[in-house]
């Protein structure tokens, strides 16, 4: 005996096609045709690793778009605003962690109108002084600076940018007054650094290695949890006595927001295969990075941290955008 056809209530039938309708399609043919992979600030080096080993296991070509304008605004803005189709990727980084949190009006919001899809790799920023500088380790700089307040200067790439917040968070932990020297971009402030018109500043792994092997600049700390393989006879802020000192800068990967959760899926099975592939993370690691790959629940948590993080050393130090 046939049973008889129910109907479901009208609303309930809406709520579910609009539900479907807000995903957008969930195409099994994904991908047929480019991907944009856009960068906004910093090295295009991890976009240009994924998106060569992309385009060679899916077939479509991934093409890299860099939007380096207004500290990741442009680019974050850009992907914010496409299509949620999976067709345009963000190649996301610390910047858009702290502008999060140092923005209040910015024209898109990055925890709501982007999905994190995986976080790629992490570098630690490198805590250098010129020769000059009588000290060979944190302790011997906190003491100078204790001895002679508001004498001593740190560049950074620009206000609010990480190099920044790391000296801002070293001077909250150390409670000493060292200045800081906001310039705008890495290479003017790296310049003033070698020349002994700025004392210290904390520069990416990458940048800061060639510099320290030359002698041109000390290392006296790491601002990561853990040493820097490449420096491995510098230790960590954290173990010269800042426990709770911890910066790293990142790559990731982000997405549109209502982006198909299958699509998401497949770029992250596809990004964390490629990252433990030996010639991916070899080229990772030339560039100073350290290959992880990681689900989406545990970037996006990464990501909360992060901006947890920025927005606790920014409102202690009163830190206003430009």
């Amino acid at each position: 005996m046939l049973r008889p056809f129910r109907r479901l209530p009208l609303a309930a039938t809406l709520a579910s096609v609009l539900a479907l309708l807000a995903a957008g399609p969930a195409r099994a043919d994904y991908p047929d045709k480019p991907i944009r992979l856009i960068v906004g600030p910093g090295p295009d080096i991890l976009a240009r690793i994924i998106g060569e080993k992309l385009t060679a296991a899916w077939g479509q070509p991934v093409v890299v778009d860099q939007r380096p304008a207004a500290g990741g605004v442009v680019a974050g803005d850009s992907v914010a605003k496409a299509a949620p189709d999976g067709y345009t990727l963000l190649l996301s980084t610390g910047s858009y962690t702290v502008n999060s949190a140092l923005r209040a009006k910015a024209p898109y919001d990055f925890q709501r109108d982007l999905t994190p899809v995986s976080l790629m790799a992490t570098l630690p920023f490198i805590l250098v002084v010129h020769p000059s500088v009588p000290v060979k380790g944190v302790k011997d700089l906190v003491a100078l600076a204790q001895s002679q307040p508001g004498k001593l200067n740190y560049a950074s790439s620009g206000n609010g940018t990480p190099s920044h917040l790391s000296g801002e968070m070293l001077k909250q932990m150390a409670k000493v007054d060292i200045v800081h020297v906001a310039y705008k971009g890495a290479a003017p402030a790296l310049t003033d650094v070698l020349g002994g018109q700025v004392q210290l500043s904390f520069l990416p792994a990458p940048t800061a290695l060639p510099l320290v092997k030359s002698g041109k600049l000390h290392a006296i700390g790491v601002s990561s949890p853990k040493r820097y393989a490449a420096l491995p006879d510098v230790p960590t802020i954290a173990e010269q006595g800042y426990p709770d000192f911890s910066v790293v800068g990142w790559n990731g990967i982000h997405v549109p927001a209502r982006t198909p959760a299958p699509v998401i899926d497949k770029l992250n099975r596809e990004i964390a295969a490629i990252l433990k592939q030996p010639e991916a993370r070899e080229k990772a690691a030339g560039a100073g990075f350290e290959a992880v790959g990681s689900s989406r629940e545990e970037f996006e948590a990464f990501v909360k941290a992060d901006i947890a993080k920025a927005t606790a050393v920014i409102k202690a130090g009163n830190i206003q955008p430009d």
